[in-house]
């Protein structure tokens, strides 16, 4: 995307970028939205990052379209149930996922953060 001496921090970026669902664009490219990264004091790569908390909003909208109630009447099970799939989706990786999330099943956050701990300790 620059000089060629960028190509190995590029290519140590790019599952990053790849993860988290950006693209990787020439710095001169780059909106306001995105971000650039630095090397060496140059510019090396631009990154555009996905708008991940509209996805999610629309995640639990399908969500309880497809149980076809309000997610916070669902029982419990079903609430852990729709926590690891969304953990498995990068929900929690968003910014105010945990609370967006919680808002919309109806529980604190905490009891969001107990599901999730509980995956992870099973």
């Amino acid at each position: 995307m620059t000089e060629a001496g960028d190509g190995a921090f590029i290519a140590a970026v790019k599952p990053l970028v790849d993860a988290m669902g950006g693209e990787m664009i020439p710095p001169d490219e780059a909106g306001p939205d995105d971000v650039v990264l630095t090397w060496k004091g140059a510019a090396a790569v631009a990154v555009r990052l996905p708008q991940l908390a509209d996805s999610l909003d629309h995640i639990l909208a399908a969500l309880e379209r497809r149980k076809g109630m309000p997610l916070a009447e669902l029982d419990r099970k079903a609430k852990q149930e729709i926590v690891r799939g969304l953990e498995a989706r990068g929900a929690f990786a968003v910014r105010h996922g945990v609370e967006t999330v919680a808002s919309a099943l109806g529980v604190s956050r905490f009891t969001v953060y107990n599901y999730l701990n509980r995956e992870k300790g099973a």
